[in-house]
């Protein structure tokens, strides 16, 4: 249950911890969010949602329905296509950036936040069709290491909004695989080579780690064309 803490505003609270369950999709894709029931789960006031829904909306997340109130985003292959290509170009250019101008400090913390991905196991560990989410926190931390040396806020800002829109797609996929996928070694490659400086290399190996999980979903049939 959300509680007020010293620097952490109740909204704030609630914006969390709505956040997380839309990215995990323990909030389902297109389903409505009733403002009473979610306060009522929450032990939270109506202006407490309602302010976390506003800002959730502002990030893609939420839909704001005029006379109808809020649903969760929602997904599609349509969709996933774009989000896939649209990532690897922006990523893969905060990625090469950051091989080009970063130091030694970067490379030092992608090779500390990807050991810190291989100490957790992907799945959750008391329910193996979901992903775990200290490994999708630790993910999150691995993949923005690559790309923090890129000097540019607005790039990061916008591959983070991306990042955000993937990663419910990424959390669908978990169970969906037909083949076991390596992924492990995926990220070991792509560590590799961007800290041996490889750009060509780690951007190749970024895009086909994301068309990876995009395949996943567009294998299974998992989406509907439409968002």
């Amino acid at each position: 249950m959300p509680r007020d803490t010293p620097g952490l505003s109740l909204t704030q609270s609630v914006y969390e911890q709505l956040r997380a369950d839309l990215l995990a999709c323990r909030l389902w894709p297109g389903d409505r969010l009733k403002i009473s029931d979610l306060c009522q789960s929450m032990g939270v006031n109506l202006g407490a949602v309602r302010e976390a829904l506003s800002r959730l909306s502002s990030e893609g997340l939420v839909v704001a329905e005029p006379q109808r109130g809020f649903r969760v985003a929602p997904i599609s292959a349509t969709e996933l296509r774009d989000l896939t290509e649209v990532r690897i170009d922006v990523e893969a250019r905060c990625l090469r950036r950051s091989i080009e101008v970063a130091d030694v400090r970067w490379e030092t913390a992608i090779v500390a936040a990807h050991h810190g991905l291989t100490r957790l196991p992907e799945r959750d560990p008391d329910d193996p069709s979901r992903a775990n989410d200290a490994w999708s926190a630790q993910h999150a931390a691995f993949h923005r290491a690559l790309v923090a040396g890129c000097g540019s806020p607005w790039l990061l800002r916008l591959r983070d909004s991306l990042y955000d829109q993937s990663e419910r797609y990424r959390r669908l996929s978990v169970p969906l695989g037909r083949t076991e996928r390596d992924v492990g070694r995926e990220h070991r490659e792509i560590m590799e080579a961007a800290v041996s400086r490889q750009a060509d290399r780690a951007c190749a190996l970024l895009a086909e780690h994301f068309r990876a999980t995009t395949l996943i979903l567009l294998e299974v049939d998992a989406l509907g064309e439409d968002a």
